[in-house]
């Protein structure tokens, strides 16, 4: 494995095993969401309104996993702390991964 890689992995792994931190910190200090993911009445909320961009855009992606939680709704906060670390490592390696193949594709068109 090269140097890169294995920057790209170490980098990678320690996010995923950060990403229970976007449920634990909200809960401890009395967050309704994690920063950044609010949805359309946070926004307005927030804002006073809803940019046109995303009103446009804001059924076009559905989340594979959604709230990064398999226990659905009612679930321990135990179980929603699991849910985010495996979505965490989920999307990790799929970020690596295709950041592998495509460094590899341009490198290899550069030989």
């Amino acid at each position: 494995m090269k140097r890169f890689e294995k920057k790209l992995w170490l980098s990678l792994s320690v996010m995923a095993l950060l990403t229970p931190l976007g449920i634990i910190l909200p809960a401890k200090f009395g967050s309704e969401e994690g920063w950044g993911e609010w949805g359309i009445a946070a926004l307005e909320k927030l804002l006073g309104y809803v940019p046109e961009g995303i009103k446009k855009t804001v059924g076009m992606w559905r989340a594979p996993i959604r709230e990064y939680n398999f226990g659905g709704e009612d679930a321990l906060f135990s179980t929603k702390v699991a849910s985010y670390l495996v979505s965490g490592i989920i999307g990790a390696f799929l970020v690596g991964l295709v950041v592998v193949i495509i460094t590899k594709l341009v490198l290899k068109d550069e030989k």
